[in-house]
């Protein structure tokens, strides 16, 4: 996992990772279309999206298999949940059809708060739990960037 802010990039965040940070920076707007926008076919590609937050006890921990997930809040606050253990035996497991796997929680699960420009990077295998209200629930708007690892 790595944290930071896109207006301030650190010069040790890996090049595709700053690359994938900047394309974002350069081509969402407010007014860009929620949904997936492509940057490389299926092996880069963004999604953009505008979620309301929940309670963390009501949303569920997620990883992946195949891809690594750079998720930038562009709008609002939200809490990111997440596990430094390796995930359990998941209760749904769509890792072959759609790279996500579901569980009720991560182990020691940990939160950070992410404002505006604020992003996190998830590597494949990864316990993380997106979209937790900071206080009460509310509307996000973020970019989740995609990138094939496997």
């Amino acid at each position: 996992m790595i944290i930071g802010n896109i207006h301030a990039l650190q010069s040790w965040l890996p090049e595709e990772l700053r690359q994938a940070i900047e394309h974002v920076k350069k081509h969402i707007t407010p007014e860009t279309p929620l949904g997936k926008h492509d940057i490389d076919g299926n092996r880069l590609f963004m999604l953009v999206s505008e979620d309301s937050t929940q309670p963390i006890a009501e949303r569920p921990a997620e990883f992946h298999q195949r891809y690594l997930d750079i998720q930038i809040v562009m709008r609002g606050q939200e809490g990111m949940t997440f596990s430094c253990l390796p995930a359990g035996t998941p209760e749904t497991d769509w890792l072959a059809d759609k790279d996500i796997a579901f569980l009720p929680e991560g182990e020691q699960e940990k939160t950070v708060i992410l404002n505006e420009g604020d992003f996190v990077v998830f590597y494949p295998g990864e316990v993380h739990k997106p979209l937790c209200a900071v206080g009460k629930p509310a509307t996000v708007r973020k970019v989740v960037v995609k990138m094939l690892m496997a």
